[in-house]
């Protein structure tokens, strides 16, 4: 994942962990060996997708802290599945987040670990990650946050061990240079409301962090190479409501260091709320990375929504 993705606000870091899907259950009876619940999860999967875009678009924090829920709460969930017989796989998951808020202050802990093993019994998936996002409100326009990230793939190690035995391809060589071992982040600064009113709001924040990167470097004694540095991130999210069934967005990201160079990512758009049964939102991103060779890559998204 990018790091721009990570890095995009204050509070967007903190709406997700995600998870491998939970041990099946039936949609109906028979469903699952008929293939039916497979197709219905499918279905479930689509339509959860278009609600999760309809609901990043209306920017559950662009009017402040007034509504957030306060005190210590949170959540933890957990997933095992084990398979025997034509292949030997296991996959385990667990994730949980702490959220405590109280008055101008909020903060969030995420925390996840997944592990799996291949249909032949081997590890082929081994990662922990965190998270950490706080916001503290000075008055209804001024805010303060800090945003923080550890990502760590166990996998690295296997695979430098597959190395050394000489177990990888030539292709496999190359994919491996380069990739991460730890990958952290964290950052703070200052943000401010340029607008607050109900059908306009528009605020903007930026600030300074430190990110610290493990990565396989074939040129180091133990083929690992750590790398600590500076960068600088700004963001802005615009959201306006021209009536009771239209309203736009734009979310604009900008993230700069010394080895990535400049990541900025805008996304911006159009949501019709037609009828009670019918929304619509289309959407047009663009993604700029300096440091490769198309440095631009574009999306049109168009969701919809009908109910009956």
């Amino acid at each position: 994942m990018k790091a721009v993705a990570l890095l995009a606000g204050a509070t967007a870091i903190a709406t997700t962990l995600s998870l491998p899907a939970f041990a099946q259950t039936e949609a109906a009876t028979g469903a699952d060996v008929t293939g039916v619940t497979q197709v219905n999860d499918r279905i479930d999967d689509i339509q959860e997708a278009v609600e999760d875009d309809f609901a990043r678009s209306n920017d559950a924090d662009r009017f402040g802290p007034q509504d957030r829920r306060q005190g210590l709460f949170g959540g933890v969930s957990l997933t095992y599945a084990g398979s025997t017989g034509n292949d030997e796989s296991q996959d385990f998951a667990l994730a949980g987040r702490m959220s405590y808020n109280q008055g101008p202050f909020a903060q969030s802990v995420g925390l996840g670990m997944e592990f799996g093993e291949d249909s032949d019994g081997d590890k082929d998936q081994e990662e922990v990650y965190a998270i950490y996002d706080a916001q503290y409100y000075f008055n209804d326009r001024f805010y303060a946050f800090a945003l923080g990230r550890i990502n760590q793939d166990g996998m690295v190690d296997e695979e430098l061990d597959n190395l050394a035995d000489g177990m990888l391809t030539a292709e496999e060589i190359d994919e491996l240079e380069g990739r991460k071992k730890r990958d952290a982040f964290l950052g703070f600064g200052p943000g401010y409301r340029i607008i607050n009113t109900n059908d306009t709001t528009w605020r903007v924040q930026a600030g300074v962090g430190v990110r610290y990167t493990q990565s396989v470097d074939y040129s180091e004694s133990d083929n690992l190479a750590s790398e600590t540095e500076t960068g600088y991130i700004a963001s802005s999210r615009f959201y306006h409501r021209f009536n009771d069934t239209i309203f736009v967005t734009n979310d604009t990201d900008y993230i700069t260091s010394d080895s990535a160079g400049d990541e900025i990512t805008n996304e911006f758009g159009v949501n019709f709320k037609m009828s009670d049964q019918l929304a619509t939102r289309v959407s047009y991103s663009t993604e700029y990375q300096e440091n490769r060779e198309i440095r631009t890559d574009n999306v049109l998204g168009v969701s919809l929504v009908y109910g009956f």
